[in-house]
């Protein structure tokens, strides 16, 4: 039997039950452990001013690592890039919707300085580009928490990974989904990651579940992010899609009041995904992203150096958003 280390949210739950059915259909018997993360815990402040690496992840590597678990299903956007040694991304499975979305009304329809729902910082900066009159504010808990309190109108609107709601058959409820070039989606937004041991029991079995067509793309955008050293503190957006031999890439950087963007579209062999990523990603550095993330990174390790005593390692952690 194999063991799936999970979250405990709503979405989290759909995710491992998604790739428990796709495994026994292969005939392999599984169960699903639930594990509490840093991110699941700390729920009272935004998650960039939380720090500490791998905040929806780092508790379930342990578990891997401990051979606790077999393996893990995250959404990938929450996975670092760098991941632990012993430890890889055996499948990255089909992806569904890459775009964000809103729930509560069309963004042009919103009153002005209509109450707006995020921690994502990616998403604050693009939405002050957008609709500079908003109150932005900042929501977290599970998809299901955030969309109840638009209902009771604490919230005008939310925006959230069109992903989620359509995994958790929510499509009903979506007002608008955003074109990438409107507003540009986090990094394997989307997507589903299944991370096992590197030589353990899951690694074989699980990469039968692997979609290359989902991968090449995925790995062009998180080659991006790693090469900008970019996490959850600094709105980075990428969006890669596949036409026939070519991949095209866009990758972007905001300041945090949506100020200053940087954007930069590339296109490569599609069986070179790490060189596009390189590329899209030397390019926004030289057109000034490296100043935005610096300034960023300086202001985030103030609040790191807050929050180190009672969340631990304050280093920028390699995530582009919030879950959902």
């Amino acid at each position: 039997m194999l063991v799936i280390g999970s979250r405990g949210s709503q979405l989290a739950l759909w995710q491992a039950n998604h790739i428990k059915a796709r495994l026994e259909a292969r005939g392999v018997e599984t169960r699903i452990e639930v594990i509490h993360t840093t991110g699941d815990r700390v729920t009272d402040a935004p998650l960039h001013q939380v720090g500490g690496k791998g905040l929806f992840t780092k508790e379930i590597e342990e578990a891997l690592l401990d051979k606790r678990i077999d393996l893990a299903v995250h959404s990938l956007k929450d996975l670092p890039t760098e991941l632990p040694k012993g430890l890889v991304l055996a499948a990255i499975p089909e992806r569904e919707d890459q775009r964000d979305a809103i729930v509560g009304g069309k963004l042009r329809d919103l009153k002005f300085g209509a109450r707006v729902g995020t921690s994502s910082l990616r998403r604050i900066a693009q939405l002050r580009r957008i609709r500079p009159d908003l109150d932005i504010q900042s929501i977290r808990g599970n998809v299901d928490t955030r969309i109840k309190k638009v209902e009771r109108g604490e919230y005008d609107a939310i925006v959230l990974a069109a992903a989620g709601l359509r995994r958790l058959g929510w499509d009903n409820i979506i007002a608008e989904t955003f074109r990438p070039d409107i507003m540009c989606p986090a990094v394997a937004q989307g997507a589903l990651g299944i991370e096992t041991l590197e030589h353990g029991a899951g690694f074989d079995t699980c990469s039968q579940l692997d979609d290359p067509w989902t991968r090449l793309p995925v790995m062009a955008e998180r080659t991006m992010l790693a090469e900008l050293g970019g996490g959850c503190q600094v709105p980075i957006g990428a969006f890669a899609t596949l036409e026939n031999t070519e991949m095209f890439l866009t990758g972007a950087v905001f300041s945090p009041d949506g100020s200053v963007m940087i954007r930069y579209t590339a296109t490569g062999e599609f069986t070179k995904p790490s060189e596009l990523g390189r590329s899209v990603a030397r390019v926004l550095l030289e057109r000034g992203a490296r100043e935005i993330l610096d300034t960023v990174y300086a202001t985030s390790l103030e609040h790191d150096g807050a929050a180190g005593s009672t969340l631990g390692d304050g280093a920028p952690h390699h995530r582009g958003d919030e879950p959902a």
